[in-house]
């Protein structure tokens, strides 16, 4: 264990899935603030946590990780503000998940789904609605205890291989087993995926969510790389992962969700779709496999800063104003290797309740309700949280209507009027 600023870490002398330790360099990203955790005014005089961020490719199952481990206590305990119900869309996105789950594994009374990463209950809900039995699992206060109010039984701890075996000796074998957007951000990756094996029935489904790697690299997604993703996931690496424990990816389907998402269907039995094999056919002729795919990553992700920084330095040389929209774990990444601070941005609007009256981890930005972009007014928006720019573009519809503009960083920095 090495520290980073202030920040216990352990840099990983080999592959996260398979120990490999032959791991080529993609792209480095310097020692960055750890994202979401936002400042608080007495904290905005304390040292901030920072940890070097390096992203790195296994030559042997083709997996795309960081080389830095931050405590899992350290990123996503205490005082975590992430709340997945606060976007209209991940509501919508997760809640047609559910139905057509319930729909397709003819879910009932009798059946029980656990759902891992849990948050405050944003899809659970959709089944205890439906009278099915739901168990989640989350180690952040807030949220988990949002949930617990709303009435969704949530244990308050990380899921793992020890705590699956528990759960199956309580009887609590599930017939669905939920995991939306944390896979990624597991340190122990093995034990994370023995505990699925674990805890499912023999006839159950393990539907998993995972920002696609190809979409990181081809849209240069670049800001989606940060500490709490620890992996970056090909369907070739994530075949490989899942054999290792005797579980089966069966399907997957594309999301736009995030930039650009795999849904995994994962069972204890093998029964391979057509979807698999064109993936891994897919990735084949990429070359994802090969250390040669990523060897431009670093370049163009440059020539992206350079083109972002440019747009907003011509702005502000023209003395206009500039809000960026978004306090998203992601929007660290892009500010901390930008360079984007006070100097261009007089404030960052999010309409999470739990981030406003905070400040950004990296440049100490004040994090404000959307109110202030009507109340003063800026020119332009830059829309941190670039996934849900359409959402964002539509919610601001009067900012536009006033002469208001929006900068999109990713994956080509262009202005919207």
């Amino acid at each position: 264990m090495r520290k980073g600023i202030g920040a216990p870490v352990e840099i990983i002398d080999g592959c996260r899935s398979c120990g490999e330790a032959r791991l080529t360099k993609i792209l480095d990203l310097g020692e960055t603030p750890l994202a979401d955790r936002l400042l608080t005014q007495e904290s905005l005089t304390a040292p901030e946590p920072k940890a070097p961020l390096d992203l790195v490719f296994c030559e042997n199952c083709s997996l795309v990780q960081i080389l830095a481990t931050v405590e899992p206590d350290v990123l996503f305990c205490n005082d975590y503000p992430y709340y997945s119900s606060v976007s209209p869309y991940l509501m919508k996105h997760f809640g047609t998940s559910a139905k057509a789950l319930i729909e397709e594994r003819n879910l009932g009374t009798d059946h029980l789904v656990v759902e891992a990463a849990s948050n405050d209950g944003y899809m659970l809900r959709h089944f205890v609605e439906q009278g099915i039995k739901v168990l989640g699992v989350d180690p952040a206060e807030g949220p988990a205890d949002k949930a617990i109010a709303d009435g969704i039984p949530t244990l308050k701890t990380f899921f793992t291989s020890d705590l699956a075996e528990k759960l199956v000796l309580d009887g609590q074998s599930a017939d669905v087993f939920l995991a939306n957007n944390v896979l990624a951000h597991v340190a122990d990756l093995n034990g994370f995926v023995a505990g699925i094996q674990h805890v499912l029935k023999d006839d159950g489904v393990a539907v998993i969510e995972a920002p696609y790697l190809v979409d990181l690299v081809e849209k240069l997604e670049f800001d989606t790389i940060y500490h709490q993703h620890l992996c970056y996931f090909s369907v070739t690496a994530l075949v490989s992962l899942f054999r290792r424990h005797g579980l089966h990816l069966n399907r997957v389907v594309k999301t736009d969700i995030h930039g650009g998402s795999l849904r995994l269907f994962v069972e204890p039995k093998e029964n391979l779709r057509e979807s698999v094999r064109h993936f891994l056919k897919y990735e084949s002729e990429l070359g994802v496999t090969k250390a040669d795919y990523y060897e431009q990553f670093g370049n163009r992700v440059e020539r992206l800063k350079t083109a972002l920084m440019d747009i907003l330095e011509d702005i502000k040389r023209d003395e206009k104003r500039i809000a960026g929209y978004g306090a998203a774990a992601k929007a660290n990444t892009l500010m901390s290797y930008c360079g984007i601070d006070a100097n261009h941005l007089d404030f960052i609007a999010d309409r999470n309740p739990h981030k406003q009256g905070r400040f950004m981890s990296g440049n100490a930005l004040p994090i404000c309700g959307p109110e202030r972009i009507d109340n003063e007014v800026p020119d332009y928006l830059l829309i941190l949280a670039w996934n849900f720019a359409d959402e964002i573009i539509n919610q601001q519809d009067e900012f536009r209507r006033r002469g208001g503009k929006f900068i999109i960083p990713v994956p080509e920095p262009h202005v919207v009027t």
